[in-house]
């Protein structure tokens, strides 16, 4: 941070989608070293240090492989002859996907509260705060995926080209999730209890999405309320991608993208309309 000056709070910030563009450009750096520090940080003191953003995934994987494969031996329901730990890698994608798109939500409401000497004090771009959030997530996502990809790859001895396009599955939910980040930030300033009822609806979409069973498992008349959840289309998408090696959805991940993209601006323009609040509240 390097322009500790104080400024005026109160002051009125750019809400365009340019603007937005030109603030995560200017500050890039600032963002990678907040990323940086949070990542580190989260294992500060601890014996293994990084190693534990590794090994969390592999027992995870190891878990779901033996629940599922031996003492449940699930299935997916593919119609073809299914390897044992099929099901486990499929839920796995599932996870990592939900596992993203929550844990920023998850933190977006006290992000501000978090870092009352940024609103208050110094000159601090604050908008870019769910960004390093997301950042932060993505780190630990990327660690999970090639934990993935090894398991895959160890399972099943090869590794479909159509990986290389999970980075284009997963933007459209970046940019979703972004946009719903700086929403919940901004209205955890005014309404507290946002933390505690987000916390609720992600644990609710991790149910009401196809991790732990397929689109076509659900009865009917409930697919709509199942498909009208954001995560459900890139979690069918990254399993076409990863698991059964099929090109993505390019129609529907650009509609996506788009829709997308309008939140994630939406969003921004709400967060920086309402900033100029923060600091009477904090």
């Amino acid at each position: 941070m390097t322009h500790a000056t104080i400024i005026n709070p109160h002051a009125v910030q750019p809400a365009s989608l340019m603007a937005l563009l030109q603030s995560l450009l200017r500050n890039r750096q600032l963002i990678m070293q907040m990323t940086r520090s949070e990542v580190i940080g989260r294992y500060k003191g601890s014996v293994m240090g990084l190693a534990w953003s590794f090994f969390n995934p592999v027992f995870m994987l190891a878990v779901y492989t033996f629940v599922y494969s031996i003492v449940f031996k699930a299935h997916w329901g593919t119609g073809a002859e299914e390897s044992k730990t099929l099901f486990a890698v499929v839920l796995f994608v599932g996870m990592i996907v939900h596992g993203l798109f929550s844990e920023v939500l998850n933190r977006a409401p006290t992000l501000i509260l978090a870092n009352v000497n940024y609103v208050k004090k110094v000159v601090f771009p604050l908008e870019i705060l769910p960004v390093v959030s997301m950042a932060t997530a993505l780190f630990h996502s990327v660690v999970s995926w090639s934990v993935l990809l090894t398991a895959f790859v160890v399972f099943n001895g090869y590794l479909h080209w159509t990986s290389l396009l999970m980075l284009l599955v997963l933007l459209p939910l970046v940019l979703l999730t972004l946009g719903i980040a700086w929403v919940l930030a901004s209205i955890g300033v005014f309404l507290r209890d946002v933390g505690q009822v987000i916390g609720m609806v992600t644990t609710a979409m991790l149910f009401l999405a196809p991790v732990f069973y397929p689109v076509a498992a659900v009865p009917e008349g409930f697919r709509p309320f199942i498909m009208a959840n954001p995560l459900t289309f890139i979690i069918e998408q990254a399993r076409e991608v990863v698991i059964f090696g099929h090109l993505p959805n390019w129609a529907g991940l650009g509609i996506y993208t788009v829709a997308a993209t309008i939140v994630a601006w939406a969003g921004y323009a709400l967060f920086q309309k309402t900033r100029k609040g923060f600091a009477d509240v904090l």
